[in-house]
């Protein structure tokens, strides 16, 4: 199989890029399960942009770098920020419905914004704009989706990528372009305790560092504040906006638990609120509380989350919510030039996969989808459809019907060592020795299949994890050492 373009995930950078890439020639996107699965569908709060007169650059500009303890490319951030309107013009045009009010957007305020900046839609922000793009997707005659497929490994020699290897009905197959773009999203699953789906493997970070990609920042996960203290899997984020609303979170006695910790309190950046709720939680319950608000404004402004919680047997217009923190959002990853260009040749990433430089030590709310959709816009500006020779076969691995528990150990390790607090010296001497033997474990398994192939992903990016947390001697974002 042959194309101009491989896109590697469905989310909203991929599927955005695969639009602007269609008019230059054939797209093919692969994704795992269906084209709908991705952390973009699961998205509530927002997209932050400049739109309000009483906003700028500058003020946006400023709340990324305070959120990323100043660890940003700051170039990368301003670029980002000044294309941010016409992000959401473009989504305007493809059809997405942003709330408005007689003609003019209406904003919310997430944690780390100083003002409210972002454009949303109800509780469901990620959804909508991914059923919008799915729509135009299915509409373009140059674009063929694959569901069901697994991308096994990038095709690439000599630093040159050629295409990627995929796991389809039960088949090993190659796929050759002429380009191929990682935009696989984040690596939550590698958590006990996340928000993201189960498909969330860090397949495209572990797929570039084979190919050779250099990684950078790591150690930076975001544990988002809160999420829903259940028994679920993965667990059900609410949203930052109902803090932008007024929520705020009360220990078990009922005490505000940000007054005095951070000048925003409840909508301090998020690496600050989940450490705080992180040890609150060691003395009892921590929850969120918004019966401040009637329960037609949570109806109308909450669907999503208001119905999810109902169901569960809490009224938000009467119940405290009981919440904990839970692995969100990678903020580094694949490092990328502000083209999307990786270092090997004719790999493009973008989006979660990638390390821009925007979100540094920490990402600031409502910052994921606006990197993912702007990246994505400009991208595609670089790219052509330009036949090569394709290099000979690749061999084809044999698919194997051997299971594995690795996920599980891997994913109790990193909430262990690589969590909210961390201990570098026992990050040293015993969560990397124990993702290294596992590691020597898989590559003795002969064959492949997905659950392998995730396995050893995980595994390959925990490891990078690990290794760069351990060198991080001193607290720095949502990095934080004990």
């Amino acid at each position: 199989m042959k194309t101009n373009f491989l896109v590697i995930g469905s989310g909203i950078s991929g599927l955005n890029f695969a639009l602007h890439a269609a008019k230059k020639g054939e797209v093919i996107i692969i994704t795992k399960k269906k084209i709908i699965d991705s952390n973009t569908n699961y998205a509530q709060g927002g997209i932050a942009a400049v739109l309000d007169k009483t906003d700028n650059y500058q003020k946006h500009v400023k709340d990324t770098l305070e959120a990323g303890a100043y660890h940003n490319d700051k170039k990368a951030v301003e670029f980002m920020v000044s294309k941010s309107p016409a992000a959401i013009y473009r989504l305007i045009d493809l059809g997405v419905e942003f709330e408005n009010e007689k003609g003019e957007l209406k904003l919310t305020q997430e944690g780390g914004h100083k003002q409210r900046r972002i454009a949303y839609v109800g509780d469901y922000t990620g959804k909508a704009i991914e059923k919008i793009l799915v729509k135009r997707i299915k509409e373009h005659p140059n674009i063929t989706v694959l569901e069901d497929s697994f991308a096994l490994d990038l095709i690439t020699e000599k630093k040159v990528c050629y295409g990627c290897q995929i796991i389809q009905a039960g088949q090993i197959k190659n796929i050759y372009a002429d380009q191929t773009i990682l935009a696989t999203g984040g690596l939550g699953q590698l958590y006990l305790h996340t928000t993201n789906p189960k498909i969330a493997t860090a397949d495209g970070i572990a797929m570039g560092i084979r190919a050779g990609c250099k990684v950078k920042n790591m150690e930076f996960i975001q544990f988002h504040p809160t999420a829903f203290a259940n028994n679920s899997s993965p667990r059900f984020l609410i949203s930052e906006t109902v803090r932008g609303e007024g929520a705020k979170i009360v220990d078990h006695q009922g005490k505000s638990i940000m007054a005095g910790k951070h000048p925003q309190k409840d909508l301090a950046p998020r690496d600050i609120v989940a450490r705080e709720i992180y040890r609150a939680l060691k003395s009892g319950p921590v929850y969120l509380d918004i019966t401040n608000k009637p329960k037609k404004f949570l109806q109308h402004r909450f669907p999503q989350i208001y119905a999810k919680l109902k169901k569960s047997g809490y009224d938000m217009a009467k119940d405290l919510i009981p919440i904990t923190p839970a692995a969100h959002y990678q903020c580094g990853g694949i490092v990328t030039d502000l083209k999307g260009k990786t270092g090997i040749k004719n790999l493009f990433a973008f989006g979660e996969v990638t390390c821009t430089g925007v979100h540094g030590a920490n990402r600031l709310a409502s910052n994921s989808l606006l990197e993912a959709l702007v990246f994505s816009n400009q991208i595609s500006k670089n790219l052509k459809a330009q036949p090569k020779n394709i290099i000979k076969k690749m061999t084809i691995p044999k698919l194997s019907p051997i299971k594995t528990n690795a996920k599980r150990k891997i994913q109790k390790i990193m909430w262990e060592y690589a969590g909210i607090i961390r201990n570098t010296e026992k990050i040293k001497k015993e969560a990397i020795p124990q993702i290294e033997k596992l590691i020597k474990e898989l590559a003795k398994v002969t064959g492949s299949n997905q659950n392998l192939a995730e396995s050893r992903n995980m595994a390959t990016a925990a490891l990078e994890i690990l290794k760069a947390a351990a060198k991080r001697k001193k607290s720095l974002g949502c990095h934080f050492v004990d």
